[in-house]
């Protein structure tokens, strides 16, 4: 019979076993489109349509990568992305951790009333809304320009609102009421107290909220009719022409597209992290 210490260890061992195996698997099983996409960028137009399943082209192609970049005006949609996604973050945390302070640490009537309705709008599919929306946005006159891209960011959005007030709500009270007796503002609890100290959640709404106008198609497609104004996401839809689609260079544009947002999770994780497991999100 084993001994209990022992027999303690090895059950421990297994499960941390099981657990990483486990890990392993899904992580291969989410590589597996990323590195087909690698595989078909470096292949040509005629090993791409070839029925055996190669991984590892017979010659590689740099070609479609030069050809991604030069076909279109690549780097003038590059540029445009990044101005949209630039200031829908700073709007962002502009925005939600106000709003979520006020949701979150200042004791006013109907706030829970606000939250409760601030949340509910998360149920509205952005479908719902679309033509109401584009209907006002047509009548100020900015269809065609990236304000309707980037304006409703600096109102906050309720997911990230929601966020940021969870986040707070574990603040202890007593470090905000001390900072209240000792003669600080409002303003300056926010800023020198509250904001440092939710740097985590921060991080994540600005991730969000880089990711979702990084990849955004449906803003863009709806609201910008220009070519000199087009985002990534629509550069990309040039590839599939009427009767064919460039495969190669598609998955080329698309390499390069997803590199900025692996670099910056990369960069951001800890803090992306931390941001998710002390809001509770799962």
């Amino acid at each position: 019979m084993l001994d209990p210490v022992i027999d303690t260890r090895l059950r421990k061992n297994l499960r941390v076993f099981l657990i990483y195996t486990l890990l392993i698997i899904f992580a291969v099983i989410f590589l597996i489109p990323i590195v087909w996409m690698i595989s078909t960028s470096l292949k040509s137009s005629t090993e791409i349509y070839q029925t055996h399943i190669r991984i590892i082209p017979s010659k590689i192609e740099w070609q479609n990568y030069i050809f991604a970049v030069t076909s279109v005006p690549y780097f003038k949609y590059v540029w445009n992305t990044v101005i949209i996604a630039f200031f829908s973050v700073i709007g962002q945390l502009f925005a939600a951790p106000l709003v979520a302070y006020s949701l979150a640490k200042i004791r006013w009537g109907g706030s829970k009333i606000i939250f409760a309705l601030v949340v509910s709008t998360m149920f509205l599919p952005y479908q719902v809304t679309m033509i109401p929306v584009y209907l006002i946005y047509y009548k100020l006159g900015f269809v065609g320009t990236f304000i309707p891209l980037i304006l409703p960011n600096f109102f906050g959005y309720p997911f990230y609102i929601f966020l940021l007030r969870q986040f707070m709500m574990m603040l202890p009270d007593s470090l905000f009421e001390a900072a209240w007796i000792d003669g600080a503002s409002e303003f300056r609890i926010y800023w020198q107290i509250t904001l440092p100290l939710i740097r985590p959640a921060l991080a994540t709404v600005a991730i969000f909220t880089f990711i979702g106008s990084w990849s955004d198609l449906l803003g863009p497609l709806i609201y910008l009719n220009d070519p000199n104004k087009y985002t990534l996401s629509l550069g990309l839809r040039q590839f599939l022409t009427e009767h064919s689609i460039e495969w190669g260079p598609l998955m080329a544009a698309s390499i390069i597209f997803i590199l900025p947002i692996i670099v910056i999770f990369a960069i951001a994780q800890k803090q992306f992290i931390e941001g998710i497991t002390f809001t509770g999100i799962k």
